[in-house]
């Protein structure tokens, strides 16, 4: 039997996490002042799209626009770039072997900017900064919930430590009547719920963002069909009859 390596990061997920942390690293490098204003030029900000900005930074020409993207591959602190890169590695290396890195850099960024849609539809003209790659992490979570649990583990097919693309997509329906979905999905809610209780005392006073968590997740849940490619065509067995048959001894 092949024994596989303790460590096995497929590349799209090693790339997201370096890329976060070396943004990370880029911005502690700069002055105070200078880096708030930074990190305030990449975040996704409500009051960017309101007739009456709440900064002078939110008229920047073309910041409603990156900041979509850019507010991804910002974070608050170390522990919030700790914990986003703990989910990436937890949740993105079955996804990424499944879909490819592409395929799976693309249902990360969807994700963030599905979070970031829906944290300014619900938090419209406020002047609250959100930064971080939560949205897209989420996203990344609710697409692994159509196959994780329907491995052979729970009584399906396929094995999604050994093969990822050998586990079947649940359907949206078999998704939402699936017990071990419908728990992770309630535990995902209560943790989302209890964090943005006590978010003051979590991360020192910071807000936690469970509207982009919400879309994100979403997002992924519900449009990964979009991002999933075929399973690999099963051997043909028998062998078609044009086909040279086995010699047998």
């Amino acid at each position: 039997m092949a024994r596989q390596p303790i460590f096995n990061v497929p590349g799209g997920v090693t790339l997201a996490i370096a890329l976060i942390v070396l943004v990370h690293l880029g911005l502690s490098l700069l002055p105070d002042e200078q880096q708030l204003r930074t990190k305030l030029m990449l975040a996704f900000r409500p009051t960017r799209y309101t007739f009456e900005p709440g900064f002078p930074i939110d008229t920047w020409p073309g910041g409603k626009w990156w900041s979509f993207i850019s507010h991804q591959f910002v974070h608050g602190d170390v522990t919030h770039l700790l914990m986003n890169s703990a989910w990436l590695l937890a949740f993105g290396g079955a996804l990424a072997k499944r879909i490819g890195n592409l395929r799976f850099a693309l249902l990360g960024l969807a994700s963030g900017i599905a979070g970031a849609v829906v944290f300014l539809a619900l938090r419209y003209g406020e002047p609250v900064p959100m930064v971080g790659a939560s949205g897209a992490v989420s996203g990344l979570m609710g697409a692994a919930f159509r196959f994780f649990f329907n491995d052979e583990h729970y009584g399906g097919v396929g094995n999604v430590r050994e093969d990822p693309r050998t586990v079947p997509r649940l359907s949206l329906r078999e998704a939402f009547t699936n017990r071990q979905v419908l728990v992770m999905v309630g535990i995902w809610a209560a943790l989302n719920f209890v964090t943005a209780a006590f978010a003051h005392l979590l991360t020192d006073g910071a807000g936690i963002a469970w509207e982009a968590h919400l879309g994100g997740f979403l997002l992924g849940l519900l449009a990964f069909a979009l991002f999933d490619p075929p399973p690999p065509p099963a051997p043909e067995w028998p062998p078609p009859p044009d086909s040279e048959a086995p010699t047998l001894h």
